[in-house]
């Protein structure tokens, strides 16, 4: 039980048309303070995407999550996003928001290898 940590995850979903409340869930990130741990894995599914919005641009979503993994990594691209701590970052990119790209409500739990909850999750949810 010693090894064990809490984490938090929540589910990355994209809504081609966000007035219709239609999503795709294209990933998942994953946060883990006492792990030091911040990763999310995405796949974009463009067919499904596509039959909600068949104009949607695919390179545009693309390019969004990018972003959001640059936050994660804390790398130059995250901008002053990616600079701050961890928790802040998870924070910022799972708020709640009315954008095409937005997260599910955070969920909790324990675990010993965060990157090995994460690929689960995103196996569970994303396929």
């Amino acid at each position: 039980m010693r090894d064990k940590a809490t984490f938090e995850y929540a589910v990355i979903r994209v809504l081609p048309k966000v007035e219709r409340e239609e999503f795709v869930n294209v990933g998942v990130i994953l946060f883990s303070k006492h792990k030091k741990f911040l990763d999310l894995k995405v796949h974009i599914d463009e067919a499904k995407l596509l039959a909600l919005s068949p104009k949607l641009d695919i390179q545009q979503i693309r390019d969004y999550l990018a972003a959001w993994k640059a936050v994660c990594e804390g790398a130059p691209q995250g901008g002053r996003i990616g600079e701050m701590e961890l928790p802040s970052r998870f924070r910022w990119l799972t708020a709640s928001r009315s954008t095409m790209i937005q997260s599910s409500p955070t969920h909790t739990g324990l675990c010993t290898d965060p990157a090995e909850v994460l690929a689960k999750a995103f196996e569970m949810y994303v396929g």
